[in-house]
């Protein structure tokens, strides 16, 4: 038996393996996470919300699952039937890929590869094309609308986060997600966290992740009072769960980002207390609580409102930081430069 893990198709079983139980894990967190953001939002509007099949409503999120893949899939007669089909497709696919390098503990990771940031960064900036392709093949004035809407908003968003996290890369000295997780190890537990350092820099990530991922307040490509729905809004049955899967991957990969770029990972915020996966998973789902919250709170942004803030505030604004950080850790700061720590 040992002999069979060693050879290359025992390698083969276990990659596909460790690949299928991220995938489980995902898709299964993504149930739950739509049956939460419904609840949330039910309490905030004092609304029972799911609450009828299975006990508390928590099968919902399966029946809504069913009826989504048995409906018939129906296609526009003027669409792109090809590109049609395609483009959901190219949203989900490219969601999920993106979790290779997201480490939920130390060496439980598929690819703990040098570049795990530029990775992460090279897939979410694929991800706009499903939205184009969609959009596009629709035939439809407000589902190319929406496709545009949206292209504009993620390519502006992108840049914005990448110059956030160039703060967090200067100061850890490697593009490796496990590398600037353990650069966060340190003696003081929660105050260890990049949090406190690049404290304005936390607050725009989340903001920008809000944007990238089409979130209210930035909902602007599924405008419903503008454009029906945005660029899905011809799509329906399984093809339309597809978007939907992508999209909510998307959000709960921010939050995967979030906890690992700024809140340590799967470090224990106590010091003394073990760490583990039991820490990352939990603080994703409370990042995802906060994405809820937003939507349930505060009101939709006008289009050139959106635009302005990325551009005139949270681009200059995090350009700046980077020159900051880079300046501290160039003093020697501790918090600013950890390279020793990085690797």
């Amino acid at each position: 038996m040992l002999e069979f893990w060693d050879s290359h198709l025992g390698t083969f079983v276990i990659i596909v393996a460790q690949c299928i139980a991220v995938l489980a894990f995902v898709m299964i967190s993504l149930i739950f996470l739509v049956y939460s953001d419904r609840k949330i939002w039910a309490a905030v509007q004092l609304r029972r919300g799911p609450n009828v099949v299975g006990p508390f409503g928590l099968l919902q999120s399966f029946a809504d699952f069913l009826k989504y893949v048995f409906k018939e899939v129906v296609i526009p007669a003027g669409a792109d039937r090809s590109v049609f089909i395609i483009a959901p497709l190219i949203s989900f696919v490219l969601a999920i890929m993106a979790w290779a390098v997201i480490p939920f503990a130390e060496n439980w990771v598929l690819a703990n590869i040098n570049v795990g940031i530029l990775y992460v960064f090279a897939i979410s900036s694929l991800e706009v094309y499903g939205v184009i392709m969609g959009g596009w093949a629709s035939n439809s004035k407000y589902a190319f609308l929406g496709a545009l809407r949206s292209a504009a908003q993620m390519i502006s968003y992108e840049v914005s986060i990448g110059f956030i996290i160039i703060g967090i890369l200067v100061s850890t000295g490697s593009l490796n997600l496990t590398a600037i997780v353990m650069a966060q190890d340190g003696n003081y537990g929660f105050f260890s966290w990049y949090w406190l350092p690049h404290l304005p820099m936390a607050v725009l990530f989340f903001v920008s992740a809000l944007a990238e991922t089409n979130r209210p307040p930035f909902d602007l490509p599924e405008a419903e009072s503008e454009l029906v729905a945005g660029y899905q809004v011809e799509y329906s049955s399984t093809l339309f769960l597809l978007f939907m899967i992508g999209e909510y991957a998307t959000i709960f990969l921010m939050c995967a980002l979030m906890s690992i770029l700024f809140f340590g990972g799967w470090l224990s915020p106590i010091p003394g207390l073990p760490d583990g996966a039991l820490w990352m998973v939990g603080k994703m789902a409370f990042f995802f609580f906060l994405f809820a919250m937003v939507k349930a709170i505060v009101p939709r942004y006008r289009y050139d409102q959106l635009m302005r803030l990325g551009w005139k505030v949270i681009l200059p604004v995090s350009l700046g930081w980077v020159a900051v950080s880079g300046f501290f850790a160039h003093l020697g700061w501790e918090a600013y430069a950890r390279f020793a720590i990085g690797g």
